[in-house]
């Protein structure tokens, strides 16, 4: 997909402006102000209006940001922070169905950007670990392919293409000592040419006392290797609170989670607490307007959407 050469020229005016943080949210108003209506762009898409609601709310690097009461996000310098509902508003925009109670926000890169990465937390309660050793791969894949199969119908009543898993990525790799855990997979648009290109989902997870976080990276397939270090830095830069980490659990008081580690990767994942949708969104129709729209974060996507109106890239 190419966008639309006007797009290009709001891009590459925007990456020329400097990017600013956001200004602090001001005190709050007396009970009888109504809040302050989001700004709209005449004649915007949902997708840019989508951007716009996203910048509004955006949080820049550095910074802690504050997750679902378990944990603390040392955001770097570089990256913005998406949080809810404009995060969810913004995949609905790349083709992903449904509400996620679970999405805590997106993570996207200031400038140019060909990545972001969705936050979840799962309450599920303590997951054991002690599945990782024994788990076998190629069950794995083939559960996860099934999930990604039921999931299509959905994307094809909202106009969005079908997508395949096509394999692995990377096998998944736990390390017992940081209770973290990394798997990749690699899709693309259903019925494609061998040759297209092929998006991919790094999955990472943090282990915790009540649940867990998972941070997955979404690019391109042949792009993974040069972000794959943004990914992992993004999970080590996640700190539990004290007494919601992993080692905190106590095994008379705290609830137990009905599956293990290998869940994570596809089995209760992709089935029952729907990790799948994320899949090949990035990919979808609307995504390298969006792409566009995150990289100015900050930056004056508000400005440049009002600037010219640019047409969608055709899928």
């Amino acid at each position: 997909m190419t966008p639309h050469p006007g797009t290009r020229r709001a891009w590459r005016t925007g990456r020329a402006a400097t990017l600013i943080a956001l200004m602090a949210v001001p005190m709050a108003a007396p009970a009888v102000d109504a809040p302050p209506a989001p700004p709209t762009v005449a004649g915007a898409s949902p997708v840019q209006q989508a951007i716009v609601d996203a910048e509004r709310v955006a949080r820049t690097g550095p910074a802690d940001i504050e997750l679902a009461g378990q944990a603390i996000l040392h955001l770097p310098a570089g990256r913005s922070f998406v949080p809810q509902p404009q995060a969810g508003k913004l995949l609905n925009a790349m083709g992903n169905p449904g509400t996620d109670t679970r999405l805590q926000g997106l993570i996207v890169p200031k400038g140019e950007a060909d990545w972001f990465m969705t936050v979840r937390y799962e309450s599920s309660g303590f997951v054991k670990d002690d599945d990782a050793r024994d788990w076998k791969v190629d069950e794995l894949l083939k559960s996860y392919q099934d999930g990604t199969e039921a999931s299509n119908e959905q994307r094809v009543k909202m106009g969005v293409k079908p997508i395949e898993v096509l394999g692995w990525a990377e096998k998944p790799a736990y390390d017992a000592a940081t209770h973290r855990l990394a798997w990749a997979m690699s899709s693309r648009e259903k019925g494609a040419p061998a040759d297209a290109p092929q998006g991919v989902n790094y999955n990472t997870y943090a282990l915790g006392r009540e649940g867990y976080f998972s941070m997955n990276l979404v690019t391109e397939l042949r792009a993974l290797p040069s972000h794959k270090p943004a990914a992992l830095a993004l999970l080590s830069a996640l700190d539990y609170n004290e007494g919601k980490r992993y080692a905190d659990f106590d095994a008379k008081t705290d609830h137990v989670a009905e599956y293990g580690l290998a869940a994570l990767v596809v089995g209760v994942a992709a089935k029952k607490l729907g990790l799948i949708a994320l899949a090949l969104g990035l990919f979808a129709k609307f995504a390298k307007v969006i792409l566009i729209g995150l990289a100015l974060l900050g930056g004056g996507a508000l400005k440049i959407f009002k600037r010219k109106k640019p047409d969608a890239p055709s899928a």
